[in-house]
């Protein structure tokens, strides 16, 4: 059965964009050095290859079958000119949603229904999970099953932060060192 796993590149002060962050600057300030671990890209966006550990994590998040996004978060990266991959995007917006950037991106009225039309068109796959407020929301409804955090060796001090003020359990089930990076997964524990 499909899984939502989060995957998000952190600063150790728990920040996934610097301070400024919006269209056109999507990691904000000196948010850039939270995907250095990627490495350069080898063709168009979001096409990375890094080296090692690093590859095969890389490896495992690209071999989703679908993508949950937040609409700050889509609108910040410029909707990934419509294509995340080759999977489904399914971006839960309030109001009147915007014309669709391509055949693969579909917008949706809330979380809920984002995550289960995700987790239908996944099929075995997992759902790729981007957006802080979104994580929020997820971690809330109880939608979010586990987290790929990237962290990064260095304090931003200010920025959009990952997680809000909600009380949340996890339980770490690997840790993978590479080189700027260390990758953590997590599962989500059921609230208490």
């Amino acid at each position: 059965m499909a899984k939502s796993v989060l995957d998000m590149a952190m600063s150790l002060d728990g920040f996934i964009a610097g301070p400024g962050d919006g269209p056109g600057n999507g990691l904000g300030d000196g948010g850039l050095r939270l995907h250095e671990w990627l490495g350069e890209p080898v063709a168009g966006y979001p096409h990375f290859d890094p080296p090692g550990v690093s590859g095969r994590v890389f490896a495992e998040v690209m071999a989703t079958g679908a993508v949950v996004v937040g609409r700050k978060t889509f609108d910040y990266a410029g909707h990934w000119d419509g294509d995340h991959h080759g999977v489904p995007i399914f971006v839960p917006t309030r109001g009147t949603p915007p014309e669709p950037q391509s055949g693969w991106v579909h917008y949706v009225p809330d979380v809920a229904t984002a995550m289960r039309e995700a987790k239908a068109a996944a099929g075995d796959a997992n759902v790729m999970v981007h957006g802080a407020s979104l994580a929020q929301s997820l971690l809330r409804e109880g939608l979010l099953d586990e987290l790929e955090i990237h962290l990064i060796p260095v304090v931003l001090g200010d920025g959009r932060r990952l997680f809000g003020t909600d009380h949340v359990e996890f339980e770490l089930t690997r840790v993978l060192d590479a080189p700027g990076v260390t990758h953590l997964h997590y599962r989500v524990l059921p609230p208490a």
